[in-house]
Order: structure tokens, then sequence, then C-alpha cells
């Protein structure tokens, strides 16, 4: 992407490479926040699938 310079390649080696650690973190709490929303569309099979989806009403208003 960027071409690397002598500055940041300093600022690696003192500080480590933070977008990288970044992105770890980020896939980390993705796969977490995956194994989370299956537990709980197992244990709730009459919940909603999105909070943004309407619950099904059981008659007309």
């Amino acid at each position: 992407m960027f071409q690397q310079t002598p500055v940041y390649d300093r600022l690696v080696a003192e500080l480590g490479d933070v977008p990288v650690q970044v992105r770890g973190e980020a896939d980390r709490i993705h796969r977490d926040l995956a194994q989370v929303l299956r537990q709980t569309s197992t244990a709730q099979p009459s919940a909603p699938r999105s909070v943004f989806e309407p619950k099904a009403s059981s008659g007309a208003l």
C-alpha cells in the first residue's frame, strides 16, 4: 500500500506494528461476536433475526 519510510520503520521497531495488531484484535472480536450471535440465535429460536426486523404480530391492528 504505502512505501515504508525510515520513520515508519523506526516507529514499528519501537512500538510494534500497530495496524497489524489492531487488525488482529478486530478479527478476534469479530470471531467472538459471531460465536455469541450463533449461540444466541440457537438459544432463542422465536427471537427476530435482527433488532431492525419487526416482531411478528399475532393479529391485525
